[in-house]
């Protein structure tokens, strides 16, 4: 009884959004990760820098406010492709700084900071803000983050779910569609509540996981999911342990550590990139059940691998499709109570 009384919950929760959401008044002052942003009206103009961004627009309907995207993980989910098809895309991974400003954007969103940061890739947010191009980071990769440590930074506090909600709803305010924002947060959050009461019900204790994102060659050591990171949040929400203890978002750690540490689960991220050769979820699979060291594990003896998109391993709408994959895919294993 308690999975539709959530589902009528939250419903209810996204209605009341439509029904009380303000409209935007501007000039409209956000801050965003330290900086000021500031808007004289709705950017009519955007270019993505990261998947998670681009589709947030287009989940709150802005996909005719996008002109250019960038640095993408898996295809555009199904229900924004007819969309997608129509926006030209600038790089599959970063794009150059002339490709963003020739776009002559309002907006720039920016999925992670090493694109545009203090030394990003594509550019500093001071080159696009003397150009009064505002940049917009999404809040869950510089709050409780150093973006200086590390490949991909390192967490000086655990990932909160709450800069998720907040990057949709900062965004839908700029873009004065608050109501589609906060029913769009309702939902996902009654996405989560129920896949934490699958697991509940299951009863599973003292299951671990780990999770591997790509490897820049497979004989090599791997990316795996730090602690405090995306990837441990939905495995601690689940009530599952992450047997990775760093704190860098995706340290390498060797395949003889991971064996020793034996996880009850190995989640792999299946990707359409293809910068490094474990981006394919296939090479992962066959490696895993032919390498001398991981063929032992008892995750792959027994077949206990969770194979989720890329993108449901990041910060962005998509994490919540993963936490009910994962907690489906947990629910179908039979498992020592």
């Amino acid at each position: 009884m308690l999975l539709p009384r959530l589902a009528a919950l939250f419903t209810s929760l996204g209605l009341c959004a439509l029904a009380h959401a303000a409209p935007t008044q501007y000039p409209l002052t956000v801050d965003n990760c330290g900086s000021p942003l500031t808007f004289p009206q709705a950017p009519t103009r955007t270019v993505t820098i990261g998947q998670a961004g681009t589709e947030m627009l287009y989940g709150l309907g802005l996909g005719d406010k996008v002109v250019a995207t960038s640095l993408w993980f898996n295809d555009v989910l199904p229900a924004y492709k007819t969309q997608n098809d129509k926006i030209e895309r600038l790089a599959n991974n970063e794009p150059s700084f002339e490709a963003v400003i020739g776009k002559r954007p309002e907006l720039v969103t920016v999925e992670f900071e090493w694109m545009v940061g203090p030394q990003g890739a594509v550019g500093t947010r001071e080159q696009f803000h003397e150009l009064k191009i505002p940049t917009y980071l999404l809040p869950s990769d510089c709050e409780g983050k150093d973006n200086l440590v590390g490949a991909d930074g390192t967490r000086l506090e655990p990932f909160r779910i709450d800069t998720i909600y907040k990057s949709i709803e900062q965004l839908a305010q700029i873009f004065d569609v608050q109501a589609r924002g906060e029913q769009w947060v309702a939902q996902l959050k009654g996405k989560l509540a129920a896949s934490v009461v699958k697991v509940q019900e299951k009863g599973v204790k003292q299951a671990s996981a780990l999770v591997w994102f790509s490897s820049t060659d497979l004989h090599v050591d791997p990316f795996v999911a730090g602690h405090k990171g995306i990837p441990d949040f939905m495995l601690g929400t689940l009530g599952i342990r992450n047997v990775v203890e760093s704190d860098e978002e995706w340290p390498t750690v060797g395949w003889e550590t991971i064996a020793k540490a034996n996880p009850t689960f190995l989640v792999i991220a299946r990707m359409d990139r293809r910068r490094f050769p474990a981006d394919d979820h296939e090479k992962k699979l066959a490696f895993l059940r032919n390498d001398p060291v991981t063929r032992n594990m008892d995750a792959v003896k027994h077949n206990r691998i969770i194979i989720l998109d890329a993108m449901a391993l990041q910060a962005s709408a998509r994490m919540f499709d993963g936490l009910e994959q994962l907690a489906s895919a947990i629910d179908g294993y039979d498992l020592p109570k």
